[in-house]
Order: structure tokens, then sequence, then C-alpha cells
């Protein structure tokens, strides 16, 4: 099987700079071959949470969130790991296909675009990070699905309109009393997303707060969600 430039350069990088793998700490890859393996042949499907919010939208996840998959989540997400946004949205993208399943442009009527909508970052959290986890993950989704015909863009479409706590340790009604109100959809976003299959995505879902929320925040401005999609379901 031929081998993408992407995966080209991911190789001569592990042979120039010293790493090991952070999924399972083997040496010489920032992904190895197995780890990467469990990234890239996700079986995608329905995620609910145990106690799913209200306004919830269906859910498809295209992992269980757990070893190689935690590893590479947390690696991309807080220590800067860029690589990994190709994999770990390959994974995504496929999530997005299973919640709206177009067919490639050739053989369907329907012209509207799949358009992605990250979960926003805090400007605080972009800023101590460097850079916008789900953001990046939502272009590489949508890189990987029009490279299969299908017509996709991002389109991020919600901020922050007041404080939120960090929700690591918040139990589920925590995280909701935390995240309620706290969206907004972005002035001139609401006409661009008149315009194609709107689809809420994430890195992970864990108890659906931040989901709801952003659910909320869209359907507030009169826009219609069909799903949502994350990498990793807990």
């Amino acid at each position: 099987m031929e081998r993408s430039p992407i995966r080209t350069l991911d190789a001569v990088l592990d042979l120039l700079l010293p790493t090991v793998c952070v999924g399972c700490g083997s040496p010489h890859a920032q992904l190895c071959a197995p780890c990467r393996v469990q990234l890239e042949q996700p079986d995608p499907s329905r995620a609910r949470p145990g106690h799913p919010p209200p306004g919830l939208p269906e859910v498809y996840a295209a992992l269980p969130y757990g070893g190689a998959v935690r590893q590479a989540l947390l690696a991309h997400k807080e220590r800067g790991a860029m690589r990994l946004a190709a994999p770990l949205g390959r994974a995504l993208a496929q999530a997005v296909h299973m919640a709206v399943p177009l067919e490639p442009a050739p053989h369907r009527r329907d012209a509207r675009p799949l358009l992605l909508v990250p979960m926003p970052s805090t400007p605080r959290a972009t800023r101590a990070r460097g850079h916008d986890p789900t953001t990046r993950l939502a272009r590489a989704a949508t890189a990987s699905l029009r490279s299969r015909g299908l017509p996709a863009r991002v389109v991020p479409a919600l901020r922050h309109a007041r404080a939120v706590a960090d929700q690591a340790g918040l139990d589920a009604p925590a995280r909701r009393r935390n995240l309620a109100g706290a969206l907004r959809v972005t002035r001139g976003a609401d006409d661009l997303l008149h315009t194609g299959h709107v689809v809420v995505v994430d890195d992970l879902v864990t108890t659906g707060a931040s989901l709801a929320e952003a659910a909320r925040a869209l359907a507030d401005a009169g826009i219609d969600v069909l799903a949502a999609a994350v990498v990793a379901a807990a």
C-alpha cells in the first residue's frame, strides 16, 4: 500500500527526533505501528452517557477512551503533539460519516456540505496550550472527508459568552450547571450554518454536558444540529 506524504514525513521525523510512543512508551516513534492501528481502524458507534443531559443530540464515537487512544488524545491536547492530529482526525471523520452517512458527491443529489462545528476552547485554555486542539482535529477530519469525495468544512461558530470553571473533577450535575448558558453562536455564523448539515465535534464525550450546551446554543440561533461526533467516548 502506498504511504501518504504525511505518514512519510512522520516516519522521517521519528528517525530524526528521538522520541517514544505516546501510547505504549516503546522507543523510536511518536506513535508506534500497533498503537497507530488502534487509532486508524476505528469502529464508530452510538455513544450515550448513563444519565444524558437534556438536549443532548445523538453522539457517535470513533473509539473507546482508553489505552493508546487516551494517551494520544492527552498528548495532542495537553502536550502539543501536533502530528497526532492527523490520525485522530481520520478517526473523527469516520464518526462524522456514521453520524451523517452521505454518499460521495458523484452519487448524491444533496450537494450541501458537512459543517463541522468544533467545541470551543476557552481563550485561557488556548493560550495555555498554545493551540486549539478541537479545531485542529476538526480540520484534520475535514481533510479526510474531502479526500473521500465528501464536501466538508470547519465552522468555528461557537464562543464562550462567560467564564466557566475547569470541568475536570466535576460530576455530571456540576458540569451541567457550570456550562448552562455559557456558549453563544458567533456573529454571522448562523447564515453559513443554514447551508449545510451541522455536526458538533469534540475530542471526547463523558457526561455529554458540553455537547448538550453546544446544541442548545445552536438551536437558540435557529440551527438544526443533526448529531455530534467525537474521537472517543469514556
